[in-house]
Order: structure tokens, then C-alpha cells, then sequence
């Protein structure tokens, strides 16, 4: 476990290298982190980024520019959502799964988030509008306590220019 400068705990679950050792831990490469105000948004934005490195540097997994910045647009508007909306800390966990990130944010809070239609003229509040716009994937789960909020970025860029469909996890 590693500890952040703002005393918030990192725990980094990676691929095993000791081949001796099998379990379904093994193949997890993940990142998880908690967050208790909203100063640390940066603070999360910078995690993803480091998480990204990784994943390239030592995974060897491809991970375009556009996949970066989106994952970090998507990691700020969850968390700030989270400390703006749910009373105490939120949880932060990066995966990867089948070539993408699986971006999920816990809170203590119980009210399901309100996806509003696209509205040009509405200043503010279009953070999930946004986050539904650049993932692959978006779901709410209620939790025993909380709830989580899931999306799915694609590490890589379709050479076609393709665009992958949205899908429900």
C-alpha cells in the first residue's frame, strides 16, 4: 500500500510476476483510491494519468492521447459529482478490462444521479451528459451502501476511425 502526500491511502493491485502464484488476482492490473474533499479532484486526475503510464510503460498495453484525456475528464467529473453530491469520502478504482478502463466511483450517497437531455442553453450540469458522451459504457449500481458509478473508455483508437457503440455493463 502506498500513501498519497494528502495522507489518502493507494492500493495498487497488479499483474503477479511470480508465475508460482495463480489466482484470479493475477490478471488484475487496478488502482484504487480514496478521496475526502474536494481539493483532490486534482489530485485523482493525476492518478489516472500515472495509471495510464503504467499500463503502456510496464503492461505494454496501447493507450492513445485521446483515451488519456478523455479518462481523466471522466475521473474529474465522478469525483467531483461524488464530493459535490454524497456526504463523506468516495472511492476511486481504474481497471483495466478488455482493452479498456473501467472508471468507478463509490459514495456513501443514496440518490441515483439525474442524467439530464442535452440542453445548449442550461449553464452547468453537464458533466454526465458528457461522460455519457465519450464511454463506451455507463451504469449506476445501487451498493449495500452507496451507490457506484461505472464507464468504460477504450485504451486504444480504432485505426478505421470506428467509434465503439455504447453498451449497459
Amino acid at each position: 500500500m502506498l500513501h498519497s502526500d494528502s495522507g489518502s491511502k493507494v492500493v495498487r493491485v497488479t499483474q503477479a510476476e511470480d508465475d508460482e502464484r495463480q489466482s484470479p488476482v493475477d490478471d488484475v492490473i487496478a488502482v484504487s483510491m480514496a478521496f475526502e474533499s474536494s481539493a483532490e479532484i486534482a489530485e485523482a486526475r493525476d492518478l489516472a494519468r500515472s495509471f495510464l503510464a503504467d499500463v503502456q510503460a510496464v503492461h505494454g498495453l496501447p493507450v492513445s492521447g485521446r483515451a488519456m484525456g478523455m479518462v481523466q475528464l471522466v475521473v474529474s467529473e465522478l469525483v467531483t459529482n461524488a464530493r459535490k453530491y454524497a456526504p463523506g469520502p468516495c472511492l476511486l478504482t481504474l481497471e483495466i478490462v478488455d482493452g479498456a478502463v473501467r472508471i468507478s466511483v463509490w459514495d456513501s450517497g443514496t440518490a441515483l444521479p439525474v442524467i439530464l437531455a442535452p440542453d445548449p442553453d442550461r449553464v452547468g450540469q453537464h458533466g454526465l451528459e458528457i461522460v455519457m458522451a465519450v464511454c463506451t459504457s455507463f451504469a449506476v449500481h445501487r451498493e449495500p451502501v452507496g451507490k457506484r458509478i461505472t464507464a468504460d473508455v477504450v485504451l486504444a483508437d480504432d485505426p478505421a476511425g470506428a467509434l465503439a457503440g455504447r453498451q449497459m455493463l
